[in-house]
């Protein structure tokens, strides 16, 4: 359980586990449920196009206890692939994406924050983590330069 007192579901970790060891998923969303007590899968996608992954994740929504639609924090696990700049071969790191983008609920992003540890924890294997706030943060070639520690 998480600080915000938010429990990981059991579909994330079956899901985590299809990723990684299966690769039935390219990746994997996840997001708090309507009553923030629980995180849940909200989409995993065999989709290897980074940009058809990037869009869910701009274009995400939560809503405040008021009612109001707004932009959303979601996590997200992506297998990225890359080719070494050496011509060493490829090599593909699980890779977490925290995604709060400035301009959410303020409320939403506490959220979230809190209930970050709980999901990774819950998650064996991710090699790089990632705080994305701005669709910059989210660009393929920011991704790949922090996922290859510069090496792609």
């Amino acid at each position: 359980m998480s600080q915000s007192g938010a429990s990981v579901s059991q579909d994330c970790i079956t899901a985590y586990n299809d990723l990684k060891l299966a690769k039935k998923y390219k990746y994997i969303v996840f997001k708090l449920s309507d009553d923030n007590r629980e995180i849940v899968v909200e989409e995993a996608s065999p989709d290897k196009d980074w940009e058809t992954f990037r869009e869910k994740l701009v274009s995400a929504t939560t809503k405040s206890r008021s009612g109001a639609v707004g932009k959303g924090p979601r996590y997200a696990v992506y297998d990225f692939e890359y080719s070494l700049a050496s011509g060493e071969g490829s090599r593909n790191k699980i890779t977490f994406i925290a995604w709060s983008p400035d301009d959410a609920n303020v409320m939403a992003k506490m959220v979230y924050a809190s209930s970050k540890e709980a999901l990774k924890r819950s998650l064996t294997g991710i090699a790089t983590e990632l705080q994305a706030n701005d669709q910059d943060d989210i660009e393929y070639d920011t991704v790949l330069k922090v996922v290859s520690k510069g090496l792609a």
